[in-house]
C-alpha cells in the first residue's frame, strides 16, 4: 500500500497549496520559484497534522521516513550534516496554518545545536560568542515550546548575567557569559524534566515537530480561533528551514516590514528591524528596534536589494505584504511573506489606492475590506480641542483611542471585563498568552516593543487602540503600578491612550463622533454602484433618521413607536391611558399623545424626504410602561411604616392592583404587537392617525413622502385584515380632512414561524414583509435572548452545538430556513412583494449575506452600521452574481 505523501520541499509547493502546505509553506514555496533568496526547507503537512490528532497524538505512518529523507536533501543543498560536530546543519522549525494566526503556535529556532555541534558552529562561523547565543536561544525555546518548562525561568537567569555584567541588553554578553547561562540552562531542563536535554538532533528535531502539531491546539491558540471564527478543523503545516543567522555581527540583522503602512494605508515601506539579532527578538519586543528607513544608511546595496523584492512581492500578490527577512554577513534572505493585517482604515486605502494604480479592479477592492473592520472607522477619538494632561508617549501603533482604569494581568483583565469594566491592560510587553486580556481591554500599553511587536499585530487585528514602546513606563508588577519620572499609576487607576498619534493621558479624556476619509466615501461609493440589495437604518427619531442618511440609508426599515412613549413627560400619560378605567378616559389620553406622535413621524418623514419609512406600530407588552410591581409594593410598606397619607397608600395600592393584573407569565409572548391593536383598536388608530397627519402636513408642504405602516406579530392573515381596514379608514378620514392625497402601504413584520409558514395566506393582505429576526431567532429555537446569552449559550458555543451565537449571526439552518419559505411563499401570492429585515443581524456581514442569497430587497441595521451592511451587500452581489433589485 503506498503511503500519502506528507513532506514536501519549497521547490515543490506554490502559493495555491495554502490549505496543504499552510500559509508560510505555501508562500516560502512560491518566493522559491520566483527566484527569491529564501533559505530551503521542507513542508509537513496539514493532513500529517489531521492524522496526528486521528491517530490519538501519534506520527502518521510514514511522515518520520519522508522527513528523514528531505533532511538529507537540505544537507546536499547546503554542504552540512544534521548533527556533525565540525560543520553542523542548523533549522528553524515554525507552525504555518492555512488562515494567519500570529504569534499564536510555537517555534524553535537554531535546532541542531548540542555540546557538540555548538563548537563547529563556532569554528565554522569564527565566533565563540555567537555560537553560544544561539545555542542558548535553542535551550530557551525547546525549554519552552518542546518540554513545557515556563520561559520566566530561564529569564531570571538571563536577567542575573546582565546584572552581574551590568549591561543593559543580550547582545552585550560575551562568550564567557553565554557558556554560564547555557550550563544554568541546562540544569533548569534536567531539574524540571528530570532528565537531561536531549543531544540528540534528530530526536530534537521530532519532538519539536510534535510541539508544533500539539500547539494548534494551545489555549491560546483555540482562543484566537474563536475570535477570529477559524474552523478548529485545519490544522498547521510544520516548515523546517535551514537557519540563516542575523545574530553573527554587525553586518547582520533581521526585521519584519510591511510593504505598505499597516495603520495608515500610506505607500510606504514600514517596518523595523535589529542589528545583530534573532527574528524572535524583533516580535518579542525585548530591544526596541530600528526603522526599515535607518537600514539604507548601515546597508545601501541590502536596503535597495530589499525595496526591490518588497516591490515585486506586492506586484505577484496584487496586495500588501508582512515580510520577514534576515541579513547574514550582508546578504539578504527571505523568511516568509504573507498578507499583512492591516487596520480598516489602511485596509480601504490600500484598496482604493491598489484601484488607481491598477493592481486591482473595483470589485476586488470592494472584498478586500472586512465589513466588521468598518466599525473601527464608526467610533468616537479624542476630542482635538480637549484639554489633555499628556504623561508619556509611546509608538503610535494601532490607531484609536480609549479610556479605562488600569490592569496589569490579562487574567484579571478577563475577569474585570466580563463585569463590565472598561479597563486599559498595560504589560512590559504582551506575548500571546495575553490574547483573553487584550480581547478584554479597551486598549493596550506596553513599555517595550516596536509596531510589529505582538501587541501591536493582535490589537490592529482587533481593531483596538495600542500604544507600544513606551519607555518613560517603569511597570512594577508587584506593586501593580507604573511610574513615569515622580507620578506614580495604581491599578485602578484612570488613563487614557491615542494609538494613531502614542499619547497615554491621565484620566477620561472627551471623545467625538468619526468622519468618514475621501477613501471611505470612494470605496462606498464603488460598493453602492455594485451592490444589488438595498440599506436602509433603523431610527426612532430625527436625529437618527438625519445619522442614518449621512452613513448612505435609503430609507428607514425600522421605526420603533414604542420609544416615543418612554419620554418622561409622555410616560404619565401613556399609563393613564393603559390605566383608564374606561373608553372615555383612555380617549382622553390618546387625544393628548396624537400630537406628540405626530410631531414624532413628522420629524422622520421629513429628514428621509422622498424616502421610505417603516413605522411599526406598538409592539411591547403595556406592563412595560408601568411601574415594577416589586417596587410598588416596597413603597407600599414604607409609607405604611413611616405614617404615610392614608389616600396616597390607597392610589398607591389601587396602582398595585392594576400592574399584577396585566402583568403576565411569558410576556413575550403574551398581550402584545398586534395583539394590543385588536384589544385596544383605539391605541392603534391614534398612531396611524399620528402617521398621516404628519405625511398630510409634509405633503402641503411639498415635500415627498412614502409612509410604510407595520403591523407587528402577526400569526394570521385575520389579524391583518381587520387592522389594516382600520389603518385605510383613518388614511381616507385624514386625506379628506386635509384636502391632500399620499401614498402609503401597509405590511407586517414576519417574526413568528407560524407567520413564516403560512406567508402565503398573509402576502394577500400585506404589501411587504419585514423580518424581525430577533423576535424570529427566539421563537424558533425557543430560547429566550437574556437568559440564553445569560446562562447557556457560552455552552453552547465552546462545545460547537452552534457555530455561532443566532442572536448575533442568522441562524441559516433553522431561522434562515423559515425566512427562505416566507420568501417564496409570499412572492407565490404577491410577486412583487417587498421584503427586507430589520433585526440587528441586518448589520451583521455573513446575515447581510444570507439575506442576498434569499432574494431580499434591502436589509436594515441601526445607522452606524449602514456602511457595514453597504460594503456587505456589495461583496453579496460579487460572491454571488448580480439580481434584479425590486
Amino acid at each position: 500500500m503506498s503511503v500519502k505523501k506528507y513532506v514536501y520541499l519549497f521547490a515543490e509547493g506554490s502559493a495555491d497549496m495554502k490549505n496543504l502546505l499552510g500559509g508560510k509553506g505555501a508562500n516560502l514555496a512560491e518566493m522559491t520559484n520566483i527566484g527569491l533568496p529564501v533559505p530551503p526547507g521542507l513542508v509537513i503537512t496539514t493532513e500529517a497534522c489531521k492524522e496526528f490528532y486521528a491517530c490519538d497524538r501519534n506520527f502518521p505512518p510514514g511522515m518520520e521516513e519522508q522527513v528523514r529523507e528531505y533532511i538529507k536533501v537540505l544537507e546536499d543543498k547546503t554542504g552540512k550534516r544534521f548533527g556533525d560536530p565540525q560543520n553542523p546543519l542548523l533549522v528553524s522549525v515554525r507552525s504555518g496554518a492555512p488562515i494567519s494566526m500570529p504569534g499564536m503556535m510555537d517555534t524553535v529556532l537554531n535546532l541542531g545545536l548540542n555540546d557538540q555541534t555548538v563548537q563547529g558552529l563556532a569554528a565554522t562561523a569564527g565566533d565563540e560568542r555567537f555560537a553560544l547565543d544561539c545555542y542558548r536561544r535553542f535551550l530557551n525555546m525547546f525549554g519552552d515550546v518542546v518540554l513545557g518548562i515556563e520561559h520566566h525561568k530561564f529569564e531570571r537567569v538571563l536577567e542575573h548575567a546582565k546584572q552581574r555584567r551590568q549591561v543593559e541588553f543580550d547582545n552585550q554578553l560575551t562568550a564567557e557569559d553565554w557558556r554560564g547561562v547555557v550550563e544554568e540552562y541546562k540544569k533548569i531542563i534536567e531539574r524540571e524534566t528530570g532528565a537531561p536535554f536531549p543531544q540528540d538532533p534528530v530526536e530534537q528535531l521530532f519532538r519539536a515537530i510534535y510541539a508544533v502539531f500539539n500547539s494548534w491546539n494551545n489555549d491560546r491558540a483555540i482562543v484566537y480561533r474563536k475570535i477570529n471564527k477559524i474552523p478548529d478543523d485545519l490544522g498547521t503545516a510544520v516548515n523546517v528551514q535551514v537557519m540563516v543567522f542575523g545574530n553573527l555581527g554587525n553586518d547582520c540583522g533581521t526585521g519584519v516590514a510591511f510593504t505598505r503602512n499597516p495603520s495608515t494605508g500610506e505607500n510606504v515601506l514600514y517596518g523595523e528591524y535589529l542589528i545583530n539579532a534573532q527574528g524572535e527578538d524583533v516580535v518579542a519586543g525585548i530591544r526596541t528596534p530600528q526603522p526599515i528607513a535607518t537600514l539604507q544608511q548601515e546597508m545601501p546595496d541590502v536596503y535597495a536589494q530589499f525595496v526591490r523584492t518588497c516591490q515585486l512581492l506586492e506586484k505577484h500578490y496584487r496586495n500588501m505584504q508582512d515580510i520577514e527577512f534576515t541579513i547574514e554577513r550582508g546578504k539578504l534572505y527571505m523568511l516568509q511573506t504573507r498578507t499583512g493585517k492591516r487596520t480598516a482604515q489602511a485596509a480601504i486605502k490600500i484598496a482604493v489606492d491598489m484601484v488607481q494604480e491598477g493592481l486591482i479592479t473595483k470589485e476586488e477592492a470592494v472584498l478586500r475590506v472586512e465589513p466588521a473592520q468598518l466599525d473601527q472607522l464608526l467610533h468616537r477619538r479624542i476630542d482635538p480641542s480637549a484639554q489633555l494632561e499628556v504623561i508619556a508617549r509611546g509608538l503610535p501603533a494601532s490607531p484609536g483611542a480609549a479610556s479605562g482604569q488600569v490592569v496589569f494581568d490579562a487574567d484579571e483583565a478577563e475577569r474585570l471585563g466580563k463585569q463590565g469594566e472598561k479597563l486599559i491592560l498595560v504589560r512590559m510587553e504582551t506575548t500571546p498568552d495575553d490574547i483573553h486580556g487584550i480581547v478584554a481591554a479597551q486598549g493596550i500599553l506596553t513599555s517595550r516593543g516596536g509596531m510589529t511587536s505582538h501587541a501591536a499585530v493582535v490589537a490592529r487585528g482587533m481593531g483596538k487602540p495600542c500604544v507600544c514602546g513606551c519607555e518613560a513606563l517603569r511597570i512594577d508588577y508587584e506593586r501593580e503600578e507604573f511610574t513615569v519620572g515622580q507620578l506614580v499609576i495604581k491599578k485602578g487607576d484612570l488613563i487614557s491612550i491615542d494609538g494613531a498619534t502614542g499619547q497615554v493621558m491621565l484620566g477620561q479624556v472627551p471623545m467625538i463622533d468619526p468622519e468618514i476619509s475621501p477613501e471611505f466615501q470612494q470605496l462606498l461609493t464603488w460598493a453602492d454602484e455594485i451592490r444589488a440589495m438595498g440599506v436602509r437604518a433603523n431610527a426612532d427619531t430625527p436625529e437618527d433618521a438625519a445619522k442614518a442618511r449621512e452613513f448612505g440609508a435609503e430609507g428607514i426599515g425600522l421605526t420603533r413607536t414604542e420609544h416615543m412613549f418612554m419620554a418622561q413627560d409622555r410616560l404619565p400619560i401613556v399609563q393613564r391611558m393603559i390605566l383608564a378605567a374606561g373608553p372615555e378616559e383612555r380617549a382622553a389620553a390618546l387625544e393628548q399623545l396624537l400630537p406628540m406622535q405626530e410631531g414624532d413621524f413628522y420629524g422622520i418623514l421629513k429628514a428621509m424626504a422622498g424616502l421610505p419609512v417603516t413605522i411599526r406600530l406598538l409592539d411591547p407588552p403595556l406592563h412595560e410602561f408601568l411601574p415594577n410591581a416589586e417596587e410598588l409594593a416596597v413603597e407600599i410598606t414604607r409609607l405604611r411604616l413611616t405614617g404615610g397619607s392614608a389616600k396616597e397608600v390607597r392610589e398607591k395600592e389601587d396602582l398595585l392592583r392594576k400592574v399584577r393584573a396585566l402583568s403576565e407569565f411569558n410576556p413575550m409572548l403574551g398581550h402584545r404587537g398586534c395583539r394590543l391593536g385588536i384589544t385596544f383598536p383605539e391605541a392603534y388608530a391614534m398612531q396611524a392617525r399620528a402617521i398621516f397627519r404628519a405625511a398630510a402636513r409634509l405633503v402641503q408642504e411639498g415635500v415627498e413622502v412614502i409612509p410604510e405602516v407595520e403591523i407587528p406579530l402577526v400569526i394570521d392573515v385575520n389579524e391583518l385584515r381587520l387592522l389594516k381596514e382600520m389603518v385605510h379608514q383613518v388614511a381616507g378620514e385624514v386625506m379628506q380632512q386635509f384636502g391632500v392625497h399620499f401614498e402609503y402601504t401597509v405590511g407586517t413584520m414576519i417574526e413568528v414561524p407560524r407567520a413564516a409558514l403560512l406567508a402565503d395566506e398573509i402576502a394577500r393582505e400585506a404589501e411587504f414583509f419585514s423580518f424581525g429576526t430577533n423576535d424570529l431567532t427566539q421563537t424558533t429555537l425557543g430560547f429566550s435572548r437574556d437568559d440564553a446569552e445569560g446562562k447557556f449559550m457560552s455552552e453552547y458555543l465552546d462545545k460547537k452545538i452552534l457555530p455561532e451565537n443566532p442572536f448575533v449571526v442568522l441562524d441559516r439552518k433553522g431561522v434562515g430556513k423559515l425566512m427562505r419559505l416566507a420568501v417564496e411563499l409570499g412572492r407565490q401570492t404577491r410577486p412583487g412583494l417587498l421584503v427586507g429585515i430589520c433585526g440587528e443581524h441586518g448589520g451583521e456581514p455573513s446575515s447581510v449575506e444570507f439575506c442576498y442569497e434569499i432574494g431580499l430587497d434591502y436589509v436594515s441595521c441601526s445607522p452606524f452600521r449602514v456602511p457595514i451592511a453597504r460594503l456587505a451587500a456589495a461583496q453579496a452581489t460579487v460572491k454571488h452574481g448580480r439580481r434584479q433589485r425590486s
